[in-house]
């Protein structure tokens, strides 16, 4: 059993003061150039390799830490000479960031989409083109309060989840606003408290919790009711105040928050298995919330409380546990949301340091005909 700290952290917000006195412009593009002349002579620094150690396991298994990200501008290239010029005198342009994430998912783009309360929007982040969106919906009566969790179909369509509204929000791949789902006359939503969401593109369903009603609803894609699963209690398949969704193969993983464990069912929703238990000690539950499955077979679930992520196998022994920091010395604080994507990377974010975190787990070496790798 081994802990992992990574150090990270959070960046502060910048912002220009605007100047709109033309007496100065003249005198303002001097030193603007003069600047960016001696910044071109002085000599490049190379930047320090973060110190961030890598987790080794048994049979060629490690985990690394890839990245952190919390605000828009540590996705912009280096701004232009004739743009900071603007910025001087118009001000620096109002860029997003983070505010209270609570769930993440990835599309087949590598994007990673943040649902953020805080914000009252989600973000599409784009590491590989470098690119960033916010995105949130304003009109109407279908007004998007408090997005909650988030999933993509096969076709990166967006869905949201809205705890106050109580509907589900869907977006097209840009994040163009396409429909409600769980809308009723007047704009009332349909579900008492919605919170996590899974989408079965092959199969045409979404799995929404309805957290409030201690059930989990199926629907088809047009947003119709067919059934429900569970009901309040602690036995098999039942639910005290069920939360995040996984799709793992042919089994739904839930989080049963009050009941301290994850249940896996069947889509149909018949009992598979149960791990966790409620306690302070490592390998147990106090404040479960995001959970993702690996390649393995290992589930991972963030506790709130411990300020962990943990992973298990199906029998529910604890394998290995990490935390980690921000930008500065301060360890994980609040991890909510987590998302494995098909390369077993791992993302979790964090709701009080206001981070998204990648990491990359590496499975077990398999042996090659011939020789090893």
């Amino acid at each position: 059993m081994v802990q992992l700290f990574l150090k990270a952290g959070r960046v502060p917000r910048h912002t220009a003061e605007p100047s709109a006195d033309e007496g100065v412009l003249p005198t303002l593009l001097v030193l603007l150039l003069v600047c960016a002349i001696g910044v071109a002579a002085a000599p490049k620094k190379t930047p320090a390799a973060p110190d961030v150690p890598g987790l080794a396991m048994d049979g060629g298994r490690r985990l690394t830490f890839e990245r952190s990200f919390g605000l828009e501008s540590e996705l912009k290239p280096k701004r232009s000479l004739l743009a900071k010029f603007v910025d001087l005198v118009a001000g620096a342009p109002d860029l997003h960031y983070l505010v209270r994430p609570y769930s993440v998912a990835v599309d087949s783009h590598d994007r990673a989409i943040v649902a953020d309360p805080g914000a009252m929007g989600i973000h599409i982040v784009d590491f590989g083109s470098q690119k960033y969106k916010f995105v949130s919906h304003r009109e109407g009566k279908d007004e998007l309060r408090t997005p909650q969790c988030v999933a993509v179909d096969k076709r990166d369509n967006i869905y949201v989840t809205d705890s106050e509204a109580g509907k589900v929000f869907v977006f097209g791949p840009t994040g163009k606003f396409q429909r409600t789902i769980g809308s009723l006359k007047g704009g009332e939503g349909f579900f008492k408290r919605p919170t996590g969401i899974a989408i079965d593109s092959d199969a045409q369903r979404i799995y929404v919790t309805d957290t409030w009603r201690d059930k989990i609803f199926v629907l088809d894609m047009s947003g119709t009711v067919l059934t429900s699963i569970g009901k309040r209690g602690t036995g098999d398949g039942e639910f005290n105040f069920p939360t995040e969704l996984r799709l793992a193969g042919d089994d739904l993983l839930v989080v049963d928050s009050m009941n301290f464990r994850v249940q896996a069912l069947t889509r149909a929703g018949s009992f598979r298995y149960a791990i966790g238990r409620v306690g302070d000690e490592k390998g147990d539950f106090f404040r479960p919330k995001g959970l993702g499955i690996d390649s393995e077979g290992h589930i991972y679930v963030a506790d709130g409380f411990h300020k962990l992520v943990q992973v298990f196998n199906e029998r529910g022994r604890l394998l290995y546990y990490f935390g980690y920091a921000g930008t500065a010395a301060q360890p994980l604080v609040a991890p909510a949301g987590l998302f494995i994507d098909r390369n077993d990377r791992i993302f979790v974010v964090d709701s009080i340091t206001r981070r998204l975190q990648v990491f990359h787990y590496y499975g077990a070496a398999l042996p090659v005909p011939g020789g090893t790798r």
